[in-house]
């Protein structure tokens, strides 16, 4: 398996690194055939190369079976300016990367803030309000006067329809549930079809229990009783708020696993930013970057049919609950170890 290994901005070299070795250690213990392919992008390719994303990266990234991705600091990038492009967007949008899967549970040894519960968002991750992302020519926001701006948001049911299959498949693999969220009472043309559509995906899999709930009701449900989700299916924007919300609910937004996936390539990314106000502290929690790599590795077995990729993943998910379950993670968790610190605990474990 080749991966390109991309450290990005902030605390992102610090946290990759740890996973970094967390994946070549998983690999050496499963006898996989794993590469490392080393690249920059972001801000330090901006500075090297005088582009954010370079041709040349595209290349070494088309050649591979997957992509770890740093969080990357996009705020100051100017839109449309020669080289300042966002590369979390471009490779979303160069791989049709459609499918965002955000995974949310609770572990043993770590503070929680509610009841025990395991749940996943699965996210379309290629329309919906998103200006950047949604149109094939320009954004989709307009400024018509300097007081008026105009937001269009794109639904479409191929787009419906992929995401909608994506989560029945995965809830096949766990509790064989699906909990569609939407706000068609509002928006009755667009989530009217996305709620349309995973309901016809639904007749595909009859094993699978399927309820819809609105998405301000879901927020609140959220928290009250997460434990009855088992894999939430939404639109772009509803997707992204929803996984933050159940990230923090699980511990901390530095567990904020995800990988973004097609249905020929993926790219691990944790949910979370660059946090560049703690960049170099040694003290950022390297797991959703840790966790985003196994999801990647998952993705990969399962595709290509080869199980220590599959083993790799299950020994690096163990290694990090045995971790967690002994108190050895970061000031967010509720301890005081730093991201190095948690890494070789991580490691031991391994």
């Amino acid at each position: 398996m080749k991966v390109v290994v991309i450290p990005g901005d902030g605390i992102g070299p610090e946290t990759v690194s740890v996973a970094v070795a967390a994946l070549s250690l998983a690999a050496e213990r499963s006898g996989a055939k794993l590469e490392l392919i080393h690249e920059s992008a972001g801000h330090d390719s901006l500075k090297k190369y005088g582009t954010t994303v370079r041709p040349e990266l595209v290349e070494t990234v088309e050649g591979a079976d997957g992509m770890l991705l740093g969080p990357m600091t996009t705020h100051d990038l100017r839109h449309g300016v020669a080289g300042e492009i966002n590369p979390s967007r471009y490779f979303r949008k160069h791989f049709d990367l459609y499918a965002n899967i955000r995974p949310a549970r609770t572990f043993e040894g770590a503070p929680i803030r509610i009841r025990p519960f395991d749940l996943v968002v699965v996210r379309e991750n290629t329309e919906g309000f998103y200006a950047d992302r949604n149109m094939a020519s320009g954004g989709s926001e307009m400024l018509v006067t300097e007081d008026v701006v105009v937001s269009m948001r794109r639904i479409t049911r191929v787009c419906c329809e992929r995401i909608a299959r994506r989560a029945f498949e995965l809830a096949m693999t766990r509790r064989k549930k699906v909990t569609i969220v939407h706000k068609a009472n509002v928006l009755k043309l667009g989530d009217g079809m996305f709620v349309e559509t995973c309901e016809a995906v639904a007749k595909s899999f009859p094993e699978v229990a399927v309820d819809a709930v609105i998405v301000d009701a879901m927020m609140a449900l959220a928290v009250r009783e997460p434990e009855r989700f088992d894999v939430v299916v939404t639109t772009n924007m509803f997707g992204d708020i929803l996984s933050d919300l159940t990230a923090e609910l699980a511990g901390s937004l530095g567990m904020a696993a995800s990988i973004n996936a097609s249905d020929r390539f993926a790219m691990a990314q944790a949910a979370h930013g660059s946090a560049p106000d703690i960049a170099g502290l040694n003290i950022a929690n390297p797991f959703s970057q840790v966790w985003s790599s196994a999801m990647l590795l998952s993705w990969h077995g399962q595709r290509s049919g080869k199980p220590e990729y599959l083993d790799m993943a299950n020994r690096l998910e163990t290694a990090m609950s045995q971790t967690i379950k002994e108190g050895k993670v970061t000031r967010d968790m509720g301890a005081s170890l730093g991201t190095a610190e948690v890494g070789q605990a991580l490691l031991a474990n391994l």
